[in-house]
């Protein structure tokens, strides 16, 4: 599938990929566009900008509609969304204190990797590395 958002991705449209190709569509394909006035072509999807299939719903950010969307349902995942719900909404939600790091490591990937998809691929490696720290940590619950 082709998904589409804005350009210059920060936390949720860095994070929404990982979680897309991970989870829900493995052989995604990214396209990020400037959102003022953007028509979406056939069989594009588009996720956290205006008008799109998949933003923001009520307080939950994009990463989370999709979780609940496509019924993902994985403890550290969830862990995952919550520090991108705090990052990205800012209201504190849920007080994730490993948040503020995160949000720090990824204003370094952004500031560091200027093209779209260089970002992508930097943070999914540190998308996997806190899922799969968190996914260990619920596994001794």
């Amino acid at each position: 599938m082709q998904w589409v958002t804005r350009e210059r991705p920060k936390i949720d449209r860095i994070a929404c990929p990982w979680l897309i190709r991970r989870f829900i569509d493995p052989e995604a394909r990214f396209k990020f566009v400037q959102p003022k006035g953007y028509r979406p072509e056939d069989g594009e999807l588009r996720f956290d900008m205006f008008e799109a299939e998949y933003t923001h719903e009520g307080d939950l950010c994009t990463f989370e509609v999709l979780v609940h969307r496509f019924g993902l349902r994985d403890p550290g995942l969830q862990a995952v969304a919550e520090i991108v719900h705090d990052l990205d909404v800012k209201d504190a939600k849920y007080g994730r204190e490993e948040a503020a790091g995160i949000g720090q490591l990824v204003a370094g990937i952004a500031a560091a990797h200027p093209e779209d998809e260089a970002r992508l691929a930097r943070a999914a490696a540190l998308f996997d590395d806190l899922h799969a720290a968190f996914s260990a940590a619920a596994s001794k619950h």
